[in-house]
């Protein structure tokens, strides 16, 4: 049983992280498909710079919403399940499973042949459920480093660096400590081209197309 309370809680949440929301914002409002403009990323960052910044606004909310629906639905489901099903001890492993689930959705849509974004603002939504004190410390870094540089790329980082060491520091539980550190490996390497340019001195700030 809880075998297959594992696989449905990650296909459910697999297939809300899948929907493609900047997909549909650059199809809708500019007939383009986005992974064909900028970086390729169906993230706000290149809706910003290739479709506008009301889209990337929707955008931006609407990943966030889709994560933390996924993770929602998961404790939902883990609360409705009795113990004698599912041992409690399991209950934190499948929010990570519901959550990482929701990440690989976003950055490897079903629906986009397995393309997307780069699962920033979908770890921010999962981290908005998990711990709502990590998430502010970590959206308070990312916009620290984002004024000061005008780089989306380098502010992502930043931000996942500091959700590692908030989440360490926080005492969570082994299993959310292993989630942020694979998110961070995660999002770090989802941003490889963009470390490429930063080291080039190549990479664009906002307001000016990639």
């Amino acid at each position: 049983m809880t075998l297959l309370i594992t696989i449905f809680i990650f296909l459910l949440c697999y297939i809300c992280g899948s929907f493609p929301t900047g997909y549909i914002a650059g199809l809708y409002l500019k007939k383009i498909d986005i992974r064909n403009y900028g970086s390729g990323s169906t993230g706000a960052t290149n809706i910003l710079r290739n479709v506008g910044k009301k889209a990337a606004i929707v955008v931006l909310v609407l990943d966030i919403l889709k994560a933390m629906t996924g993770v929602l639905i998961t404790k939902l489901i883990i609360s409705n399940i009795t113990s004698d099903i599912l041992n409690p001890t399991w209950n934190p492993w499948l929010e990570i499973l519901g959550g990482s689930s929701v990440i690989l959705g976003h950055s490897k849509s079903i629906f986009l042949n397995f393309t997307g974004g780069k699962s920033v603002a979908s770890s921010l939504g999962v981290l908005l459920i998990l711990n709502p004190i990590v998430a502010l410390g970590t959206l308070i870094s990312f916009l620290i480093t984002l004024l000061i540089s005008r780089i989306v790329s380098i502010s992502s980082i930043v931000g996942v660096l500091i959700a590692n060491l908030l989440t360490i520091r926080s005492n969570e539980p082994l299993p959310y400590c292993l989630f942020m550190m694979s998110i961070g490996i995660y999002v770090i390497y989802r941003h490889r081209e963009n470390i490429v340019r930063l080291s080039k001195g190549t990479e664009p700030k906002i307001g000016k197309k990639s």
